[in-house]
């Protein structure tokens, strides 16, 4: 059984760390993000993928910026014709946080809510806190 979940086919995969080497063996993964606030590399990470650390600090307040940061490099990377995943520790929290965002931001949801029942239904191991939730609230407001 797959550790990580394919958010968008063929563009976007999700999951935990521990799932890293197991997309990368099984998926055409050109950059990877990790979205731990302590993100180190790991020995044996193939030379030919590009690795971005976009730290988000779990329970603190004030991480509109970091957040923001990681959706918007995702993004980019994706409508660049890149092939990503994207990881927190256990793939869940910070994880859900930016799928929910770059859901958003593609344009395959309209609100926060959607956009994270849409992340859930691809990987049901979501779960995002109060905290990171009212972040994503306050740069995607309902229309």
């Amino acid at each position: 059984m797959k550790n990580y979940h394919e958010l968008i086919p063929g563009k976007v995969y999700i999951g935990g760390e521990n799932a890293l080497f197991a997309a990368l063996q099984e998926q055409e993964i050109t950059d990877v993000f990790d979205l731990r606030d302590t993100g180190t590399e790991a020995e044996g990470f193939p030379a030919e993928v590009t690795r971005h650390h976009y730290p988000i600090v779990e329970h603190e307040s004030g991480q509109e910026a970091s957040v923001l940061a990681a959706i918007h490099a995702v993004k980019e990377a994706v409508t660049g014709g890149k092939t990503v995943y994207f990881h927190c520790a256990g793939g869940r929290n910070r994880t859900g946080t930016v799928a929910t965002g770059v859901l958003l931001e593609l344009g395959l949801a309209s609100t926060v809510e959607e956009a994270e029942a849409l992340a859930q239904a691809k990987r049901p191991d979501i779960s995002i806190k109060p905290e990171m939730r009212e972040v994503l609230q306050d740069l995607y407001p309902s229309k």
